[in-house]
């Protein structure tokens, strides 16, 4: 489990792929301290095993899903990507829940500056959307940020000083992808409620909360 904050920015020396997997070569220095071949450490969010570490770096397999899923594909040798161990038992909470396992990816619309903040805007696919709430917690490549607003193609965030420095977010530029992890505890409510199954089911039979209101209900 991670928290979405980022400890460190660490640099792409190479992604070696066969085909939509292969091995993933990161530079890195203070995600080293106390790990080890077998340990997790997330990567622009992507949770990933350690498989090799050197005394500046470490390296990790990728699967066909996570490329699939994460723009982890789209690295190249010198790209900056944030880093993340996974949470010690006795660590600070500091962000959210984060499993570091990517839903999809997003899109940036557009970067606006409001005084010290940064207005990031990003739009995203439905099915990520619709679990993404005002005020709510979203982790956007390993990063855990509030929602400040919702609309109908996307969302936006308002990025401080201090993560605008200490992640990649603010070198990114309009049109660049990013990973993108719902809020786990969304998720699990939606699945043991049945939330979305009810939904297609209202759809099915004609039923919306349209028709109840005007007769009523």
């Amino acid at each position: 489990m991670f928290t979405g904050i980022v400890e460190e920015k660490g640099k792409v020396r190479y992604i070696q792929l066969t085909g939509e997997s292969g091995i993933l070569a990161v530079k890195a220095r203070k995600v080293l301290e106390g790990t080890r071949i077998g340990d997790s450490i997330a990567v622009n969010g992507v949770c990933l095993t350690v498989t090799s570490i050197q005394p500046d770096g470490f390296t990790a397999d990728v699967m066909a899903e996570t490329i699939r899923r994460s723009s982890l594909g789209s690295c190249k040798a010198g790209s900056q990507v944030n880093l993340e161990r996974a949470m010690a038992a006795d660590g600070r909470f500091g962000g959210h829940i984060v499993s570091g396992h990517i839903d999809g990816t997003g899109v940036i619309r557009s970067m606006l500056r409001e005084e010290n903040a940064i207005w990031v805007s990003i739009e995203t696919s439905p099915q990520i959307l619709h679990l993404i709430v005002e005020k709510g917690s979203v982790c956007i490549d390993g990063i855990s940020l509030t929602v400040a607003r919702v609309d109908e193609a996307g969302f936006q965030v308002s990025v401080i000083p201090h993560t605008g420095e200490e992640t990649t977010l603010l070198e990114k530029v309009p049109g660049d992808l990013v990973n993108l992890e719902n809020d786990v505890i969304g998720k699990y409510v939606e699945k043991l409620l049945g939330i979305r199954k009810n939904e297609e089911e209202k759809k099915e039979s004609g039923i919306t909360m349209e028709f109840l209101e005007e007769f009523g209900f």
